[in-house]
Order: structure tokens, then C-alpha cells, then sequence
């Protein structure tokens, strides 16, 4: 869950993006994961054919282990774009400043940090 205050809006790395609607100090925690918004799902309860709900649950959510169970965020963490330069890092289950992020910054983060998937790949589903 977002602990900090943040708006959505159009992103020049992709689509949108997750800004900072206040000043973040580094050091802040920006998100934590919390089992009463955030979501575990094992891919496996997810029929093959239901093809729609399976990219979507790519595209959103983290693969944090090599078991198949993604994380969404029941919030708007899920539109934090990835860096090679991020302004926040992961470290288990939270999201941290690593600089001064400004109020209208994009916030982003390392997928690779975090996303099984993703470091091993650097894989994205695209949507047409």
C-alpha cells in the first residue's frame, strides 16, 4: 500500500506513470506490501484459457520467487514504471526513497529488484 501522496498521470517512460503529489525525503518508505489491499495470487488457480485475466495479472502485478503466485498492488503502486536509474529501492516487502523525489516527479523503481520474471527476462506483456 502507497504511503505517501501520489497522483497518476501521463508517463514519458510508458502510458502512465505514479508521481509524487508531495515532497518524498529520502528515506521515506513509499510503499509496503499489506495482505488487506495487496493481493497474492497463484497463476495456477488461472485457467489457461482465461488469456485476458492471466496477461493482465502479468502486466500488473511482481513475481517475487519462482513459484508462480504474483503480487498486485490494490492500490495505484501498480503504475510505477521501471529505471535503470530509479529514484526508489526494494528491499523485501517495501519501496524506499533513495533520493529527494520532488512533488510532480515520476516515482520509479528497479522491476529487477523485485520481479522474478522480469530480471530473468526483462520481459513486458504489450498491449496493442
Amino acid at each position: 500500500m502507497l504511503c505517501v501522496k501520489t497522483r497518476l498521470g501521463e508517463s514519458e517512460i510508458e502510458g502512465v506513470g505514479l508521481f509524487a503529489a508531495e515532497p518524498i525525503p529520502k528515506g521515506t518508505v513509499v510503499w509496503k506490501y499489506d495482505p488487506r489491499f495487496d493481493l497474492r495470487l497463484d497463476m495456477r488457480s488461472i485457467p489457461p484459457a482465461d488469456a485476458i485475466t492471466r496477461e493482465w495479472l502479468m502486466r500488473y502485478g511482481y513475481q517475487p520467487s519462482d513459484e508462480p503466485v504474483y503480487v498486485v498492488c490494490g492500490d495505484n503502486a501498480r503504475f510505477m514504471n521501471h529505471s535503470d536509474t530509479p529514484n526508489c529501492d526494494d528491499v523485501d516487502d517495501l519501496t524506499i526513497a533513495v533520493v529527494d523525489i520532488a512533488e510532480g516527479e515520476e516515482i520509479t523503481c528497479d522491476y529487477a529488484r523485485f520481479d522474478k520474471r522480469f530480471a530473468q527476462d526483462r520481459f513486458a506483456i504489450g498491449w496493442a
